[in-house]
C-alpha cells in the first residue's frame, strides 16, 4: 500500500500536518519527512519494531550505525553528558544545521542507556553515536512533540541517488513507508557533513554541504570584546589580544585564523560600519597596530552564539548580554578580572585613551593563558571510504 503523502505548501492547517506526523510517529510508523539537506526516513527511536522494519528497509549492514535528531543543541547534553569544549562550540555554531556530529556515546548518565537494547545496537553500535539537529522548521515542530529522539536516516535504500523531493521518495520507497511529509524541494539537494569529534580532535569523515574549509571557520576558537559603541575600547581590546595571541603562537596576527583563533569586537549599542576613534587610531599606531580599517558592528544573537568568550569592558555590559541572552552565561566575563569597569574615554583628551588602553592590556595576558591551545590542532580529513553497496564502513552514520 502507497504512503500517504500530506502536503505541506497545500494544506488548510499546516499544524493538522504537523499533528499528524508526530501521532504516525508515535504509534511507531515509519515517515519520510523533509530537512533541508535531502529527505530523510524517521522513526521513534523509542520504538524497536519502527527501527528493526527502517533498518530491513535500509538494507542495513552490521556496524553501520543509524543517526539520532534531537530538538536542540542544548538536548545533546542528555545523549553526550559530557561534552569537550570543541564539541560543545560546534553544536552552538552548527546547529541547527547541516553537520551530523559523531561523538562519543557511552557515558554512564546518557539518555542513549534508557533505549532498548536492539535500538543502541544499531545507534551505537561501536560506542560513538551521531547526533544533529535539522534545519528545517517543520522537522523541528515534530521533534519538539515527539517523545524522545528521531531515528533518522535518509529516504533511499542502498546505494540509490538521494531524495530531493517528495516524488523521489514515492518513487524509491513509498510501498513500504506509512506517511510522506511533503515540503517540497530540498534547500540544499546534498547529505549532511559528517564530523568525529574527540576532545581536541575534528575528523570529516564525510564532507557534504559544509566543506572542509567552512567547518575549519566552525572549530576556530572566537573572542568577542564588547563595550558601547564599538569604536573605542573594544577596538583597541580586540588588536591589543590578536598581538598578545599571535606572540604566543608565534605567528602574524594575519595568520590567526589559519590557525584557527579569531578575535573581534562588538558593541551592544554599536551601528554597522563606524570607524574607530581617531585617538584610539593613533593610540594603537603608536604602538605598532594599525585599526584605521576597523568598521563597528551591533552584538548580535549569532555573535553571542558563536562566541566562545565574551570580554565585556564593563559589569552593565555583561548585565545587557545575560539579560538578552542567559544561556551566554557562563561563557561572558568582565575583562577586568576585578569586575572593575575599563572607564570610557569618548570625547576625552588622549591620556584618557592611554589610561583605558592600559588598563586593558594589564588584563590580557591572563585571558591568553586561559585559551586552550590544545583544542586548536585543526581538521584531519578522514580516509574512511564513503559507504556503498560494495563497502558499508565502519563508523560514519547513515547519510542525512
Amino acid at each position: 500500500m502507497a504512503a500517504v503523502i500530506i502536503n505541506l505548501k497545500t494544506a488548510d492547517d499546516p499544524r493538522d500536518a504537523i499533528h499528524r506526523t508526530v501521532q504516525a510517529l508515535a504509534e511507531g510508523k515509519l515517515v519520510a519527512v523533509p530537512t533541508e539537506t535531502v529527505y530523510g526516513l524517521a522513526c521513534s527511536a523509542l520504538n524497536e519494531k519502527a527501527v528493526a522494519r527502517l533498518a530491513r528497509l535500509k538494507q542495513r549492514a552490521a556496524g553501520h550505525p543509524f543517526s539520532l535528531a534531537i530538538k536542540s543543541a542544548g538536548d545533546a547534553l542528555d545523549y553526550v553528558p559530557h561534552l569537550s569544549p570543541l564539541a560543545a562550540r560546534l553544536t552552538r555554531r552548527c546547529w541547527p544545521g547541516p553537520v551530523t556530529l559523531v561523538l562519543d556515546g557511552e557515558h554512564p548518565d546518557s539518555l542513549l542507556g534508557e533505549l532498548p537494547r536492539s535500538v543502541r545496537e544499531v545507534v551505537i553500535p561501536k560506542g560513538t553515536v551521531g547526533l544533529r539537529v535539522p534545519a528545517h522548521d517543520a522537522l523541528l515542530s515534530v521533534l519538539r512533540l515527539t517523545a524522545g529522539p528521531l531515528v533518522l536516516t535518509s529516504a533511499n535504500r542502498g546505494d540509490e541517488r538521494d531524495a530531493v523531493n517528495a516524488a523521489d521518495v514515492a518513487r524509491m520507497v513509498g510501498e513500504d513507508i506509512d506517511l510522506i511529509l511533503d515540503d517540497g524541494q530540498s534547500k540544499f539537494g546534498q547529505p549532511s557533513s559528517v564530523v568525529r569529534v574527540q576532545e581536541a580532535k575534528l575528523d570529516l569523515i564525510r564532507e557534504g554541504v559544509i566543506n572542509e574549509q567552512v567547518l575549519q571557520r566552525l572549530a576556530s576558537h572566537l573572542i568577542i570584546f564588547v563595550c558601547t559603541g564599538n569604536t573605542c575600547r573594544s577596538p583597541m581590546a580586540e588588536a591589543l589580544m590578536k598581538q598578545r595571541v599571535a606572540d604566543r603562537l608565534q605567528c602574524t596576527t594575519d595568520e590567526l585564523e589559519d590557525r584557527n583563533v579569531m578575535i573581534m569586537s562588538a558593541g551592544i549599542a554599536a551601528t554597522s560600519g563606524g570607524r574607530a576613534s581617531p585617538e584610539s587610531v593613533q593610540l594603537m599606531q603608536e604602538r605598532g597596530i594599525d585599526i584605521s580599517l576597523h568598521e563597528s558592528q551591533p552584538l548580535s544573537e549569532r555573535l553571542v552564539r558563536f562566541a566562545d568568550l565574551i570580554l565585556t569592558m564593563t559589569r552593565g555590559h555583561r548585565d545587557a548580554i545575560v539579560a538578552q541572552w542567559p544561556d551566554a552565561a557562563p561563557r561572558t566575563k568582565i575583562v577586568c578580572r576585578d569586575n572593575s569597569d575599563v572607564s570610557d574615554p569618548i570625547g576625552g583628551p588622549p591620556d584618557r585613551y592611554r589610561r583605558s588602553a592600559e588598563q586593558i592590556d594589564s588584563q590580557l595576558s591572563a585571558w591568553v593563558n586561559e585559551i586552550d591551545f590544545a583544542t586548536l590542532n585543526g581538521i584531519v580529513k578522514s580516509d574512511t571510504p564513503k559507504p556503498n553497496a560494495k563497502n558499508t564502513g565502519k563508523t560514519n552514520p547513515e547519510k542525512k
